[in-house]
């Protein structure tokens, strides 16, 4: 029997995810079985459950996914040259997520993921080592912009690293839940506090 290669179990792996997410961001998580997820995606049973084991192992992936997406902007927004100022960071981070909260979005999956954090002790675990490192960009963000003078000299990073991140959850819950405000009028509010 020829062996399949890498590259095709990862390409199986994949659209076991992409039918996943497909099926959470509709259905939700709890409203999704696994059987829903393996009709979506048009696989056997055996070829589902050969890459994941449980509708919660596929939860936790997708959340690595979403999260990873997320995480490695805000590293980018953190370390771009010149260092940025506050209000450009957050800019650029509500653009990101502008991107991510249409119906068809990741900032839908990563709501649910959040909530789910609450009941489940293993995912709770990887949501708080991720935003905490979210949160460490947005520190060493505030750090670069303190030592280049877009901050005062004396400002607590780790405050303004905290409040920084919390903007960015804080616009996409209220896009999620109110569709509103537009990214026009935050950025308009964002800059009025910060000037």
């Amino acid at each position: 029997m020829p062996r399949v290669s890498e590259a095709h179990l990862a390409a199986r792996r994949q659209q076991i995810l992409d039918a996943a997410q497909r099926c959470f961001t509709r259905d939700g998580f709890h409203n999704t079985s696994m059987q829903d997820v393996i009709a979506e995606a048009g696989l056997s049973v055996g070829a589902v459950y050969r890459y994941f084991k449980s509708k919660n192992d596929l939860i936790t992936s997708i959340a690595e996914s979403v999260v990873g997406a997320a995480s490695a902007m805000f590293e980018e927004l953190a370390e771009h040259e010149p260092a940025l100022s506050p209000a450009e960071a957050v800019e650029r981070a509500i653009e990101f997520v502008e991107r991510q909260t249409g119906p068809d979005g990741l900032m839908r999956i990563a709501l649910q993921v959040w909530a789910e954090a609450m009941r489940d002790p293993t995912l709770a675990a990887f949501v708080f080592d991720a935003y905490s490192r979210m949160r460490g960009h947005f520190t060493l963000l505030a750090s670069r912009a303190r030592d280049a003078g877009k901050l005062p000299a004396d400002a607590d990073v780790e405050a303004v690293g905290a409040v920084l991140f919390g903007m960015v959850p804080g616009y996409a819950l209220q896009r999620i839940l109110s569709a509103g405000p537009d990214p026009k009028t935050y950025l308009s509010g964002l800059r009025a506090l910060t000037s």
